[in-house]
């Protein structure tokens, strides 16, 4: 009798997705508020919805695309970026979401075993791509305590002692899950770092529309920095899977590399999803700014709800739709504390230990309604008060 085949280390060595075990959590209660995961509560545009509706019965909709994406919509892409984030010397290729557009871009720019370099609190689908593609020198740099910004004197130390260079640092442009802003100064000077060392510079601009009280977000090209955006969050397309890699123009092969990963995981990213893409740029940044800017309402309400926690504990919140907050220090166990706020308060948050945080916690004030996020609020300020006052009570 022969023994069961054995799983891929990589796959056994990668983390349990932390969305997957949240929405378990969540089926398991009754009555539960989620400001957990990073979702905003719009939907596409109503225009662009109902030009959707009158392609299902086109036959090219069920046929395969253009590995790169549609050519009309590549098109609208490059125009926005060099209208919108002066990019000028970028090429496209369109994605089944910003996600895969990281492991396409893991897989063609790294090898098993290269050494890359993340900022803690980090994304931590980011981090799951690199372990389950074998590249586990995985090294965690600081954030500034204060702003949560990438600490860019050690990046600067790491990317000196290490020989060789790592192969790709990685950032996200406003913050997730930390929700903090990067000004284009710091941007700039860990470009530089990283094009003096011959490393990769990879960011991810999803929440590039998500940024408050003035703030600009702005963008930077060279021959060694890849974007990455999305449709998800500013246009409401979650569950449509659209983002797209903005790669640079001039560095021979990366494209040719690129389709070889992009022909063996989706093909083209969904025809029907590029379409509803190209509709809704068709409205312009400002239909998603209007939406956008309303979230400040709700930012103020789970800050209010969080304020139990004390003046210094909650940071984050420039950009993004998140808050990081930390938890008092005997509460290390941050996972524990968000099991007992479901169960007992009927409120749902992200644990910081799946971004490289113990003892905080990940809110999102993108996903509700502002009464929905007021009855949150209150559900999360009622448990958190209880906790400092009386611990965990079952």
């Amino acid at each position: 009798m022969g023994t069961n085949p054995k799983l891929a280390d990589r796959a056994l060595n990668t983390d349990t997705p932390v969305m997957v075990e949240i929405q378990a959590l969540m089926r398991s209660v009754e009555d539960v508020i989620s400001l957990a995961q990073g979702v905003v509560y719009w939907q596409p545009p109503e225009q662009a919805l109902d030009k959707v509706k009158e392609i299902v019965w086109e036959p090219s909709t069920s046929r395969y695309g253009a590995d790169e994406g549609l050519p009309e919509l590549r098109e609208a892409l490059i125009k926005k970026l060099r209208e919108e984030n002066k990019l000028y010397n970028s090429s496209v290729m369109v994605t089944a979401g910003a996600n895969q557009a990281f492991v396409n871009l893991v897989l063609t720019l790294c090898d098993a075993g290269n050494s890359v370099v993340m900022f803690a609190p980090y994304y931590f689908n980011a981090y799951m791509s690199f372990q389950m593609t074998d590249v586990t020198n995985i090294l965690v740099g600081p954030s500034n305590p204060k702003t949560l910004q990438p600490d860019a004197d050690w990046l600067e130390k790491i990317l000196l002692e290490n020989k060789p260079a790592p192969k790709l640092v990685t950032i996200v442009n406003p913050g997730n899950p930390s929700g903090t802003y990067i000004p284009e100064p710091l941007l700039k000077r860990i470009s530089d770092l990283c094009k003096s060392a011959g490393s990769w510079l990879v960011v991810d601009n999803t929440y590039e529309y998500f940024v408050y009280d003035g703030l600009k977000h702005s963008c930077i090209e060279d021959n060694h920095i890849i974007n990455i955006f999305s449709f998800s969050k500013a246009y409401g397309m979650m569950g449509w899977r659209v983002g797209y890699i903005a790669y640079p123009s001039e560095v021979d092969g990366i494209g040719a590399q690129l389709l070889k990963v992009q022909d063996n995981i989706p093909i083209c990213a969904s025809i029907i999803s590029q379409r509803l893409a190209l509709y809704s740029l068709e409205t312009g940044p400002e239909w998603v700014r209007d939406r956008v800017k309303d979230l400040v309402k709700n930012r103020a309400l789970l800050l209010e709800a969080l304020s139990p926690l004390g003046e210094d504990a909650v940071k984050g919140g420039e950009g993004a739709i998140y808050l990081w907050a930390k938890l008092p220090d005997k509460y290390p166990d941050d996972f524990t504390v968000v099991r007992w706020l479901a169960r007992r308060h009927g409120v749902v948050v992200l644990p910081g230990v799946a971004s490289g945080g113990p003892g905080y916690l990940r809110i999102s004030f993108g996903g509700l309604r502002e009464a929905d996020c007021e009855v949150a609020a209150g559900r999360l300020r009622r448990g958190l008060e209880e906790l400092l006052r009386d611990g965990m009570v079952q």
